[in-house]
């Protein structure tokens, strides 16, 4: 699976979790340089507290177009720190 924003491969793994209809990439498939801490967090009842990070491509910004569960709850823990996308970012195989 290929994460892909404005014409560039964010992340790319084949060992994605999907959970409610993401696709969680495992951290050591994610581009970092592509990627800027936010300070948006949000919190999912079984998931936990959720942290941001906005998108950065050739001068083209996409605000928390992505987000990771640093510390999930036990429920999650499958996807500790694995990101997942949206917002324009396109998912394929």
């Amino acid at each position: 699976m290929k994460a892909i924003w404005n014409d560039q491969v964010i992340a790319e793994s084949d060992q994605t979790i999907v959970i409610e209809g993401n696709h969680y990439f495992p951290p050591e498939s994610i581009h970092r340089q592509w990627l800027i801490d936010s300070p948006t967090h949000t919190v999912c009842p079984w998931k936990g507290v959720a942290s941001y990070f906005t998108l950065l491509v050739d001068g083209k910004e996409n605000k928390d177009a992505a987000w990771v569960y640093p510390d999930p709850k036990p429920a999650a823990a499958e996807i500790k720190a694995y990101v997942a996308f949206w917002k324009g970012v396109r998912i394929e195989a």
